[in-house]
């Protein structure tokens, strides 16, 4: 992508993550199956790709919110035929889609021992990991040393919203996933950025999409 094409994407990325004026953030306002799933459209359909291709035993998410996502990815996984869903969230009081694949925890996704417990006896031949809940980088490396070995080899460790504090929209955010990514590959080699998934262009998780290679 040259100098000017990359300008065109960033400053649609900012158009569509604010909203055109007086409209609001769209992504406040996209839904599965009339279930809020505050995602990048684009993101979503790498993500049925990633799962169609993986088929992954179990995916862990974390950071539900109203469970859109959960629910989009539970229904790939019916198109698929197995697989379940731990989604992880430190708040219970919001009204969720139920679906048989999910399985909703309530907690922090920090928590070691909930964790361990939570993956006590659960197959995981094939793992999957999602991270879209507290941004601040020093929550995400958190996450990522807690979660990042339970990702199996070849599969994925998706870090959401690597966009902000201006990566590139969003800029007054300060450090976030972005960054987290960054000092975790530091010292992760077992991990690498997969920059085929961000074939779309428009994506809300650049340098966001690891693969386990090792």
């Amino acid at each position: 992508m040259d100098s000017e094409e990359k300008l065109v994407v960033e400053n649609f990325h900012n158009l569509y993550y604010f909203g055109p004026k007086e409209q609001g953030l769209i992504w406040t306002r996209t839904f599965w199956m009339n279930v809020s799933c505050e995602k990048c459209p684009l993101d979503l359909w790498t993500y049925q790709e990633i799962i169609a291709e993986l088929k992954p035993d179990l995916i862990i998410e974390t950071g539900t919110r109203f469970g859109g996502s959960a629910l989009f990815m539970a229904h790939i996984l019916d198109i698929v035929g197995k697989g379940e869903i731990l989604s992880i969230d430190i708040d219970n009081t919001i009204p969720r889609p139920t679906h048989p694949r999910i399985t909703y925890v309530h907690g922090s996704s920090e928590d070691a021992i909930l964790i361990n417990s939570i993956l006590d006896g659960r197959r995981r031949d094939v793992c999957l990991v999602v991270l879209d809940s507290d941004h601040s980088k020093a929550h995400v490396l958190k996450e990522l040393d807690l979660l990042a070995s339970h990702v199996t080899v070849g599969s994925y460790l998706i870090v959401e919203d690597t966009n902000i504090n201006g990566h590139p929209t969003f800029q007054g955010f300060g450090e976030g996933p972005y960054e987290a990514v960054e000092e975790f590959l530091e010292t992760h080699p077992e991990f690498v950025v997969d920059e085929t998934r961000e074939k779309f262009l428009l994506t809300f998780n650049p340098r966001g999409y690891l693969r386990r290679i090792a």
